[in-house]
């Protein structure tokens, strides 16, 4: 038994109107036996959880954040409305436990592979 990752390169950008699973099998010949991983990325795309920061107002509270660290202050809102509470914050990186219970950095907020100005939050539903 071996283990072979191989990624599915797909024509259709993923979005709110696409049904992954339909993507996928279009995309890919899928065998018996073979396990699918989907990235956070994709699935929080497919649940519309790409924000532009122009659409964020940040609170008295993430605007002292961010001058405190040096972010943008939306970006800190967001990291503040997705988190149940901060766990730590030093050097510029705010650790937070997130709504499902994560505690990582940033809440999991992701501003890469996206479009300038935008940032990715992680999913709803993570195991939907």
């Amino acid at each position: 038994m071996s283990l072979q990752i191989i990624p599915i390169k797909t024509q259709k950008e993923i979005g709110l109107d696409v049904n992954l699973v339909d993507l996928i099998l279009e995309s890919s010949e899928i065998n018996d036996g073979d396990i699918l991983v989907f990235s956070q990325k994709i699935v929080s795309k497919n649940e519309g959880r790409v924000l532009s920061l122009s659409s964020v107002n940040p609170s008295l509270l993430a605007n002292g954040i961010a001058s405190s660290y040096g972010k943008d202050p939306r970006l800190v809102e967001l990291i503040l409305s997705e988190s149940k509470r901060i766990v730590r914050m030093e050097n510029g990186i705010i650790i937070v436990e997130t709504k499902h219970g994560f505690v990582c950095a940033n809440a999991g907020i992701d501003e890469s592979n996206v479009q300038d100005g935008y940032a990715t939050l992680l999913p709803d539903d993570p195991d939907k």
